[in-house]
């Protein structure tokens, strides 16, 4: 009996940790493919999702209790052969936070999650793999043009802190001199009223500045 397309909402989840992109990747809990990691995601419900963002939204705080502070949507993946159960539609998203907020979500809701490189995955169900793929190259691709590596930092951050965030996401090293000439320039950070102590002089703490898009620049980074 045909049952019609299946259409669901995937997200890769990304933080950064030690000195790369990492995944979050949930055990799948029913078949197919029970028992084996893949991206949350789920089932679109047209009864209380306005769009594919509130289900995005809502599948992402169902399976790790977490509001991502960056969620966007990514690209529309299909096809008779990504899911066994049949004919497919995921409209995927991608969203970034910072890997001490998801590390303390964790512990307070009990989740298992399993963090995995970018550039060293295992073979996952669906089409998983090429999302995070795609979702990868988009955050590499933007961070170039824009103040998207911020949103994998906590919310106050010194300026060399800010630099190596840009410097991991990009794989790549930036002039310091540079770098900080062009992050004055453009003026989306916002300083705080507090310093960063530690060995070394105190360093002045910066935030983002609020706002309801994303900063983009002029020019490549």
């Amino acid at each position: 009996m045909d049952q019609g397309v299946i259409i669901t909402v995937d997200v890769a989840l990304i933080t950064l940790q030690d000195d790369g992109l990492q995944v979050v990747l949930l055990r799948r809990d029913k078949e197919p493919y029970k028992g084996q990691p893949a991206l949350p995601g789920g089932y679109i419900h047209a009864e209380v999702d306005n769009d594919s963002l509130a289900a995005a939204k809502r599948v992402l705080t169902d399976k790790t209790g977490l509001v991502s502070p960056y969620l966007e949507q990514l690209y529309t993946f299909s096809g008779g052969a990504r899911d066994p159960r049949g004919w497919s539609v995921s409209i995927a998203y991608y969203a970034l936070v910072n890997k001490d907020v998801l590390m303390s979500q964790e512990n307070a809701a009990d989740v298992a999650f399993t963090l995995y490189r970018v550039d060293e995955l295992p073979l996952l169900p669906f089409d998983h793999n090429r999302i995070i793929d795609f979702a990868a190259d988009r955050l590499r691709n933007k961070s170039t043009y824009s103040a998207l590596p911020c949103y994998l930092l906590p919310e106050t951050f010194t300026l060399t802190e800010l630099q190596k965030t840009y410097e991991k996401v990009l794989g790549y090293k930036l002039d310091k001199s540079a770098f900080r000439r062009k992050i004055n320039d453009l003026d989306f950070l916002q300083p705080v009223d507090e310093v960063r102590t530690g060995v070394h002089r105190p360093a002045k703490l910066y935030r983002i500045r609020p706002t309801k898009n994303l900063f983009l620049f002029d020019r490549t980074i």
